[in-house]
């Protein structure tokens, strides 16, 4: 868990404002009819004319800028020609390196069209603002004397609050030099536990849920995690800086 200089945190900071810019264009473009390959163009091409490269590189045999997921489909979904269609769950997560630094962040949205206002698409709006609202809870402890745990317990907190279980074999994690680096950031846990954070370290806190069970499944493409029961799957992430009395948001538009 290393502490970054200012000078380590500004190259960050460049790296989030490019991560950021790429994210806002991949949720603005999913739309009915796009498919997951359009969407991962324009995430490259923002990329690289804003300076930065994809971080998604330095895995081993990954060749795309996102992975994209769509229903229960939860996270590390390679883009494919799959066309969007109305009252999809669709998360993006993408990462920037920028002059050798990491940021990382996702997103899920609904995609709006002919009949999305019947109580089942209620119910995936509802399902996705417990994700957003826990990655807002979580990212509030990302401060200086807090620990780990504190992260982890305030995203459970709120997701099984609604009704939904976090995922518990995937987890947020250190960013920085490394796309993953130590330490690992669970969503769920006990307040108080854990690594103690100082002011600025960097974090990619991650919330991963289903509307089910916890439970998933890696499917036959080698890649991609779904849940097992086939409920909907939802991914909110966002790297932040440890802050003295509150978090630096890196990666959000």
């Amino acid at each position: 868990m290393k502490v970054r200089n200012v000078c380590e945190q500004d190259l960050m900071r460049k790296s989030g404002v490019i991560a950021a810019k790429a994210l806002k264009r991949a949720t603005e473009a999913i739309k009915v009819g796009v498919t997951e390959l359009e969407v991962d163009k324009i995430v490259t091409q923002e990329i690289y004319k804003q300076g930065g490269d994809l971080s998604y590189k330095s895995v081993p045999g990954y060749k795309y800028a996102t992975c994209i997921t769509v229903n229960e489909q939860v996270v590390h979904g390679i883009p494919t020609d799959r066309k969007f269609e109305s009252g999809d769950v669709v998360s993006v997560d993408l990462a920037v390196v920028y002059k050798g630094w990491h940021t990382d962040c996702a997103w899920s949205v609904l995609v709006s069209g002919q009949g999305t206002g019947d109580s089942g698409q209620l119910e995936k709006t509802k399902f996705l603002k417990a994700g957003e609202e826990a990655l807002w809870d979580g990212v509030a402890q990302a401060i200086d004397g807090n620990r780990v745990g504190d992260i982890s317990s305030a995203i459970q907190e709120r997701i099984e609050k609604n009704g939904y279980s976090v995922v518990r074999s995937l987890v947020g994690h250190g960013v920085g030099r490394s796309l993953h680096e130590d330490p690992e950031i669970p969503g769920f846990g006990e307040a108080g536990k854990g690594p103690v954070l100082k002011s600025g370290m960097s974090l990619a806190i991650e919330v991963i849920y289903t509307s089910g069970l916890p439970d998933v499944v890696l499917e036959k493409d080698g890649w991609t995690f779904s849940s097992a029961d086939k409920s909907l799957g939802g991914l909110f992430e966002m790297t932040v800086i440890v802050g003295k009395k509150e978090p630096k948001v890196l990666t959000h538009w």
